[in-house]
């Protein structure tokens, strides 16, 4: 299994407009080879900023590798830098192999 996370930082001002975004956006990871799960992580509010984190589950580092080299990754993604605004920076992304589950 691989895990992949992009962390955001968003201020309070902007996270109800953040997470319309999120929750309102066609996403094509259904129709991916290896997707596995998806889900959209809000943290706690500190000093006005609120982190939040996208993590996807897929079957293996290769078909995550093989989304963000797709069409579907591209229409996905095709109006993020108009929202950039929204969170501070680039998102910080982090990739990990499972080496242990428990379920």
């Amino acid at each position: 299994m691989y895990l992949a996370m992009n962390r955001f930082t968003v201020t309070t001002q902007n996270a109800q407009a953040f997470e319309d975004l999120w929750l309102n956006r066609e996403s094509n990871l259904k129709n991916m080879d290896g997707f596995v799960a998806f889900h959209m992580l809000k943290g706690p509010e500190v000093d006005g900023k609120i982190v939040y984190a996208s993590h996807t589950e897929w079957a293996s580092e290769d078909a995550f590798r093989s989304w963000t080299t797709s069409d579907a990754f591209r229409n996905s993604h095709k109006g993020a830098k108009q929202t950039a605004k929204l969170h501070e920076g680039t998102p910080v992304f982090e990739g990990f192999t499972a080496i242990q589950h428990i379920s």
